[in-house]
This record gives C-alpha cells, sequence and structure tokens, in this order.
C-alpha cells in the first residue's frame, strides 16, 4: 500500500502558481516488537519529488492492536518526518507503548494503516498551506 500525498509549495502573492510535488511510502510501515507490549513503528519515505528544497510533514496512521487475551483498541498517532535538500528519501520511526494493566498481558499489533500524510516543500518551511491525503 502507497499512501501519496501532495506538498504546495507557499510563497508571496505575487509569486507564480504553486509547484506540486508528491512524497510516498516506499512500502508498507515496519513493525518491531521490543518486548510484551513496545513497539517501533518505521515508515520509509519516498521525497524525490521534493529533493531540490527538501520536505517535511506528519504521517498519520491508526495501529490495531490486541492483547492475548483478546481485547481490541485501535488507535490514531502521528509521527513527523523531514526529508533533507538533496536527499531522496529518508525514515520516520515511532516508539509506541501499549498499556494492558502494566505489563501483564503481551500485546500485538495487528494492523498499521495510513490516513494522511501532510507534506510541506522546504524542510524550514514556515508555509500554511498543507495538502492531506
Amino acid at each position: 500500500m502507497f499512501a501519496i500525498a501532495s506538498c504546495v509549495l507557499s510563497e508571496g502573492a505575487d509569486a507564480a502558481p504553486p509547484a506540486r510535488h508528491s512524497v510516498s511510502l516506499t512500502q508498507d510501515p515496519l513493525v518491531m516488537r521490543l518486548n510484551k507490549d513496545e513497539f517501533r513503528i518505521a515508515f520509509g519515505i519516498n521525497g524525490e519529488r521534493c529533493e531540490a528544497n527538501g520536505c517535511s510533514g506528519i504521517i498519520r496512521y491508526r495501529v490495531d492492536w490486541k492483547t492475548q487475551e483478546g481485547a481490541a483498541r485501535t488507535e490514531i498517532k502521528h509521527v513527523h518526518y523531514t526529508v533533507a535538500p538533496r536527499t531522496r528519501r529518508t525514515i520516520a520511526v515511532d516508539r509506541q507503548y501499549f498499556d494492558t494493566a502494566e505489563g501483564q498481558h503481551t500485546t500485538d499489533v495487528v494492523k498499521v494503516s495510513i490516513d494522511a500524510i501532510t507534506c510541506l516543500d522546504g524542510v524550514d518551511s514556515g508555509a500554511e498551506s498543507i495538502a492531506r491525503l
């Protein structure tokens, strides 16, 4: 599953129409278990189209998880990313700890799905315009 978002370069009122860029995930998110209820979720980001100026944004995603006893939950999470100028790819890693009664239960991540990726052109951009998927 590749999620794609458009990036918008925002400049002064007299500027030419905004340039369009895209970022996408290079693959499905990678889930790494650290212990019974702690995980790292890694997102590979393809930013080839914003290579000249770099870009930054937020990935909004859902994590479906359950305990071995069958209790299930869905949580909405966010992770920030930055693609540096002259860099085509990067990763963003989010640390997740699913509290299940003081660690008495083992947790399993069932599914990670992407809701949206926001993107601003330029690493230090103060642009207010954000395109959302």
